[in-house]
């Protein structure tokens, strides 16, 4: 079972949230401003924080900005998850991922049925890996952020947090490139 190494030093990670709405702004955010408050309540470093419309380029090209910077490791969106016309995010964000986490998805979905039943279907919750950063896509809701901080990314983000967690394979993220002489060799 799941438990916290105190032996373990806290090792804090720089997390950037992206707002994705045609409706809001940083100061009357309350989704990103659930997911602010708890990355810094746990001690971790908001790195950067924006607002993006709901279109696919500019989504797509402020998730891969960060996504190149050193001081960037984990990249939460909210918003635009949905099934309208102007829910895009997914869309922009997973053919850029090099890996995708299935595992989240289907973890959020299970978190999120035990709060509001079968309203989860309604949300394409998705994860993945772009230029070896933690990307994660979560549904516009303050209560959706809630759920995804408190029943996932709080542990997976703490490196105490046994038997495994993100923290500790962060380093090795980018071993292929290592093997093949990319840009990190």
């Amino acid at each position: 079972m799941s438990r916290i190494d105190k032996s373990r030093p806290f090792i804090p990670v720089h997390i950037a949230v992206l707002t994705v709405s045609d409706t809001r702004s940083v100061e009357d955010d309350k989704s990103g401003g659930t997911l602010a408050a708890r990355i810094a309540e746990a001690g971790h470093v908001l790195a950067d924080r924006a607002v993006v419309t709901d279109d696919r380029e500019r989504i797509a090209a402020a998730v891969t900005d960060w996504a190149k910077r050193s001081d960037i490791e984990v990249i939460i969106t909210t918003g635009g998850t949905g099934f309208t016309g102007r829910d895009v995010t997914p869309d922009a964000l997973e053919p850029l991922f090099e890996k995708r986490m299935d595992g989240f998805s289907s973890i959020f979905h299970q978190l999120s049925y035990d709060k509001i039943g079968t309203s989860t279907i309604q949300s394409r919750a998705t994860a993945g890996l772009i230029n070896q950063t933690f990307v994660f896509v979560l549904p516009g809701s303050p209560g959706a952020c809630k759920d995804a901080w408190d029943g996932i990314l709080h542990q997976q983000l703490d490196y105490r947090h046994m038997p495994c967690n993100f923290v500790e394979i962060m380093p090795r993220l980018d071993e292929h490139l290592k093997r093949s002489g990319g840009k990190s060799a």
